[in-house]
């Protein structure tokens, strides 16, 4: 069993989802985008992992890594010039981890018109300074919204480490 180092009791204080909620924005450039004139996926996933770090950390006030890409689905393509909104959100909290929803959207610049694009769904794990798994605080459920999320990312969770367990015990060595 692993010993885990305690955080703070400051950093461990029950914090809501709206603390750590990132918006990013940025425009698809030429530079970003395929031979069709669509995002490179590999662009849109950096730019969602970025959003999701970022909100993680805001969380737990610490270092946080990517420990999985439970969930990327694409909804709809994203064009060059198209104005792209990410917005991650925590919606679960384990005792050292964490998983972070992040919506993407797009708008034309030239018609206003907005289209859901991507959704995704990433788990954190927040390091101590000697970068060893460190706990994270509670996240506060204001909203009936909020309490279905998080109990369907628990579910999600179990469903994926009973998924790990099963590829440890099934792969050959």
């Amino acid at each position: 069993m692993k010993k885990l180092k305690k955080n703070s009791a400051e950093n461990l204080q029950p914090r809501s989802a709206s603390e750590s909620n990132v918006e990013m924005n940025d425009i698809v450039l030429p530079s970003h985008a395929n031979a069709l004139g669509t995002i490179f996926g590999g662009v849109l996933m950096s730019w969602i992992d970025i959003a999701a770090a970022i909100c993680a950390q805001r969380h737990s006030r610490r270092i946080a890594v990517t420990a999985s890409v439970d969930a990327l689905n694409f909804l709809a393509p994203i064009m060059i010039g198209d104005m792209v909104t990410l917005l991650a959100r925590v919606v679960h909290t384990g005792k050292t981890s964490m998983t972070i929803a992040v919506n993407v959207t797009t708008q034309n610049p030239l018609t206003g018109v907005k289209k859901e694009c991507v959704t995704a769904y990433l788990s954190f794990v927040a390091l101590d300074s000697a970068k060893k798994p460190t706990e994270v605080p509670p996240l506060i459920l204001k909203t009936k919204l909020e309490k279905a999320n998080y109990a369907w990312a628990a579910r999600r969770r179990e469903t994926l480490l009973k998924q790990m367990k099963q590829q440890k015990r099934s792969k050959p060595s």
